[in-house]
């Protein structure tokens, strides 16, 4: 199926170089140190931040000088069309644990809290493609509700070329499975510093360049909803105050 009409329109209706809806919240739970809720399209992700905190099981994985990062992905039984028989264990849930422990300890400040440990828990309460990137989007925002210095914020969008040719960020699953490959990338906005690349299939090289920066210009555009989203949290709980100009 087309993927992009005749008048640049996608199947949600969106253009091609437009982000879907995005909603989030900090602070949802008060158990956790940090926690968030993230809306992005139809995919739905809580997040939930502990630490830093002593180092808990075997006291040998303590680092003299950083702080142990630990990750947990996990997807809801109902999350999906089809009824997942485990929410984590298995290969994809896995592999997206080590891509979100590599997003995350690139902006921690690991080096504050040596022999400690921070622990991130991530679960998708409905997929509809981009599970990775909402998971990263709603961990940063967990770890800033958390309090947990960091260096910027990391941000994740995808990007794909729609019939071959015309590039689309921040895919939907059904432009995930009926499209073309898939780039997901993990970034850094402020500094352009790239944490994570993953590609579903080879680009021809013809096209990387391109897609590779929609997916920036998403990251990019996606912070400035994060940012926003922070200065209102900090505004609403009084931990912000911002400084009056003196006349």
């Amino acid at each position: 199926m087309d993927l992009i009409s005749d008048q640049g329109l996608r199947v949600d209706g969106r253009r091609a170089g437009e982000l879907r809806r995005i909603r989030c919240k900090l602070g949802v739970y008060d158990q956790p140190d940090g926690s968030a809720y993230l809306e992005q399209g139809h995919t739905k992700v809580l997040a939930a931040v502990y630490g830093p905190h002593q180092i808990r099981g075997s006291r040998t994985k303590a680092l003299q000088d950083s702080v142990v990062i630990n990750c947990q992905y996990s997807m809801a039984t109902f999350s999906t069309g089809e009824r997942k028989k485990r929410p984590r264990g298995d290969r994809r849930s896995t592999e997206m644990t080590m891509l979100l422990k590599q997003a995350v300890s690139a902006v921690i400040k690991a080096e504050l809290y040596p022999r400690s440990q921070i622990d991130v828990f991530l679960e998708v309460l409905q997929a509809d493609g981009g599970n990775y990137c909402a998971c990263v989007n709603a961990a940063t925002l967990a770890l800033i509700d958390a309090g947990i210095p960091l260096r910027e914020y990391v941000v994740a969008c995808t990007a794909s070329l729609a019939n071959g040719k015309v590039p689309l960020v921040d895919i939907s699953h059904l432009e995930e499975t009926m499209g073309g490959p898939n780039l997901t990338v993990a970034a850094l906005p402020l500094s352009g510093q790239i944490a994570v690349m993953e590609m579903s299939q080879r680009f021809h090289i013809d096209h990387l360049e391109e897609v590779t920066q929609l997916a920036l210009q998403g990251c990019r555009d996606i912070y400035k909803i994060l940012d926003k989203a922070v200065k209102e949290h900090l505004l609403e709980t009084g931990d912000f105050f911002p400084q009056l100009e003196s006349n």
